[in-house]
């Protein structure tokens, strides 16, 4: 804690002589071993507390620059020591900053009144006229926005939310802004009620007005050029660049904007990457990704998605307002020129291809392609189990957790098999099935959700999705079985036995945040009645629920081992064990070849068009071959190849362990 002193009449005396003035020199104060040495051209107003200008910033191309305040205005400011002030066009009024800071060349950095910062802020997310507003703050995560968007249908959980938030909104309010250690603005204009974070540089901004940039020393923030935000909040590791203009938006941690990308009332949580288009009222979970100009995401909520060129929504279908809304679950994705009218619902995991206006809901049948032919959407349900660019998604998208912040907002949970797509794909088998039983087996086109699934479709939709299931569930019990000697039967089924009850029935995708939907339940009833009651407790909840995702997971696993192979928990033996992994070894082995001959399709000679370009077939080939290499050398296709030699070998480990107790009596 620095001690400070009055100045000197020495010290008044040389600042007047560097052409410093001061309404009144007593309001300002100076750490112990202040000199003015390095302060010139400064007007000082209010009360104003200084540090020690030692040190010195070296920039771009090797220019050093001395601490020190030179041509600026200081209205009710403290400055730390170390910091560089130069060149403020009008004034800094009524903010503390801290050590090590530069600034230069800014218009105006000011806070008028008390400011909450951007906190409080009102969102209009997926309903452009209201109705699902988000109150968004510095530790807002996906899931919290997710409960306050969706569960409108409990009014009390929502006043008790946006009371916890008006409180946390009230204690962090101030007519005294902050700008961190380390921090740098440069040829900056307007900055108005702006929190700025440790180690956030600011380069270039036009305007930004009532926010907060929760930058930090692990995960700093950069704002860009030519950047406007408005109502706002960006956490720590976010780079918002190039033009990018914010209208009430939060942005979560380790995002990237930029390429003049323009968004109102959107929410943007970990890892989305935005650039060139536009966002209106949009829900992007983590890793939502859009990189096209023509690009316009509108009313919709996704996540691991990626939009493809010209990717379009509407929900201009009214006569009382833009009251419709629409969902993409998790890992859904557009191609170019995709258009869909909202209302409707795509499934997990699903491709949309062409224009889609029949107000689908395929949901319960994830990892489908719906093609548009005719203005119909013909679905395939489950053929993207077997597509190399759904498993890539799967393993790319851990690699590209850009977040290094030791806190984390939000709680991902990446897998492409869990209970959440599991119990959706047991739900898809029953309804193709279902299909089939009503109007036949030879019938050349089925009819679900205002889509048509050909015959064939259907049959290898129901074949995919209990691939999958048996792949799951045989994943489920081998890992719940692993490193484990059996002596008996017995033995087996007290191991197979689940750690809690949480866990059974339905599953949520609680955007990014898979869990028991009992405890999402519990969760908002301590919401409602008081035991939760501020930001950090609902957070810490959110932690402890994906931190015990594996220990739900074997609780719902196995309730579903049982009913899916029609077990006894009394009766199983070894034998049925093995008769699992049998079927999970056949499950990955099949999922796994079909994965390799997708991929082979990518190295093709129709693949290799516009390759060698004035060459014969051969030099086509090697053109080919120096430029994406060779089938058998891809990184991805070897990784499968060795995927599938692992898991045989896995299998094959748990069935030569529990063999000497098959045909024993207990």
């Amino acid at each position: 804690m620095d001690i400070y002193r009055k100045l000197t009449e020495e010290e008044i005396q040389q600042l007047m002589d560097h052409s410093c003035t001061a309404e009144d020199w007593n309001e300002i104060e100076v750490v112990q071993a202040f000199t003015p040495e390095y302060v010139y051209f400064t007007r000082f107003s209010g009360k104003v507390r200084l540090g020690v200008f030692d040190g010195e910033f070296t920039l771009a191309g090797g220019m050093k620059k001395h601490a020190g305040l030179y041509h600026t205005t200081l209205h009710n400011v403290t400055v730390g020591n170390g910091c560089c002030i130069e060149n403020v066009k009008n004034y800094i009024a009524n903010y503390t900053i801290g050590d090590c800071t530069f600034i230069e060349n800014v218009d105006i950095i000011l806070v008028d009144g008390k400011s909450r910062f951007g906190n409080g802020v009102e969102v209009a997310v997926l309903n452009e006229t209201g109705g699902r507003e988000v109150m968004i703050h510095d530790r807002l995560s996906a899931h919290q926005a997710y409960i306050m968007a969706l569960y409108r249908h409990r009014p009390v959980l929502i006043d008790r939310m946006k009371a916890i938030i008006e409180k946390y909104a009230d204690e962090n309010a101030s007519d005294m802004g902050t700008i961190g250690n380390h921090v740098t603005i440069v040829d900056s204009g307007y900055i108005k009620n702006v929190k700025v974070g440790d180690y956030c540089k600011i380069e270039g901004a036009g305007r930004l007005k009532n926010g907060s940039l929760n930058s930090n020393e692990q995960a700093p923030i950069h704002i860009g050029y030519g950047v406007i935000c408005d109502d706002f909040i960006i956490s720590s590791g976010s780079h918002v660049e190039d033009g990018t203009m914010l209208t009430r938006c939060f942005i979560g941690q380790a995002c990237h904007l930029g390429h003049n990308y323009s968004a109102s009332d959107s929410l943007f949580f970990s890892n989305c990457q935005e650039e060139n288009g536009e966002a209106c009222a949009i829900f992007a979970g983590p890793f939502t990704v859009t990189h096209h100009k023509s690009t316009l995401l509108i009313a919709g909520m996704f996540s691991f998605m990626n939009a493809g060129s010209g990717s379009n929504q509407s929900n201009h279908m009214y006569k009382l307002g833009p009251i419709h809304q629409g969902a993409m679950e998790r890992g859904a994705k557009t191609t170019s020129d995709s258009y869909i009218l909202w209302p409707a619902k795509v499934g997990a995991f699903s491709l949309v291809m062409g224009r889609h206006v029949n107000h689908s809901d395929t949901s319960n049948l994830p990892f489908s392609y719906l093609i548009e032919q005719q203005n119909t959407t013909h679905l395939v349900p489950g053929v993207n189990l077997r597509s190399v660019g759904t498993i890539r998604d799967a393993q790319k998208w851990p690699k590209r957790d850009k977040r290094k912040d030791e806190y984390k907002l939000d709680q991902i949970n990446y897998n492409l098999l869990s209970p959440y797509t599991i119990q959706k794909m047991m739900k898809g088998c029953k309804i193709l099935k279902d299909l089939r039983k009503v109007s036949g087996e030879t019938s050349e086109t089925y009819f679900y959700q205002s889509t048509q699934i050909k015959n064939s479709s259907l049959h290898n939709g129901i074949k995919y999705y209990e691939t999958a299931i048996h792949k799951f569930l045989g994943n489920s019990i081998i890992k719940r079985l692993e490193e484990t000697e059996f002596l008996s039967n017995e033995e087996i089924r007290t191991r197979l036995l689940p750690d809690t009850e949480i866990g059974n029935g339905e599953w949520v995708d609680v955007s990014g945040l898979i869990a028991p939907k009992s405890e999402i339940e519990k969760l908002m009833m301590d919401i409602e009645s008081g035991v939760l009651n501020n930001v950090e407790q609902i957070h810490d909840r959110f932690v402890g629920i994906h931190r015990n995702y594996y220990t739900y997971e074997w609780t719902w696993a196995y309730d579903k081992l049982l009913s899916f192979y029609h077990l006894d928990p009394e009766t199983i033996t070894a034998q049925d064990v093995i008769d699992i992994v049998k079927r999970w070894q056949e499950a990955v082995i099949g999922l796994d070849k079909m994965v390799y001959a997708d991929a082979k399709k990518e190295f093709t000679l129709s693949s290799m068009t516009g390759f060698g370009a004035d060459g014969s077939r051969e030099e086509k080939e090697q053109d080919f071959e120096q430029v994406r290499g060779t089938f058998e050398s891809n990184p991805f296709v070897t990784e499968v190849l060795n995927h599938i030699e692992k898991k045989t070998a896995l299998g094959n480990e748990l069935i030569e362990r529990l063999s000497p107790l098959c045909g024993t009596p207990n």
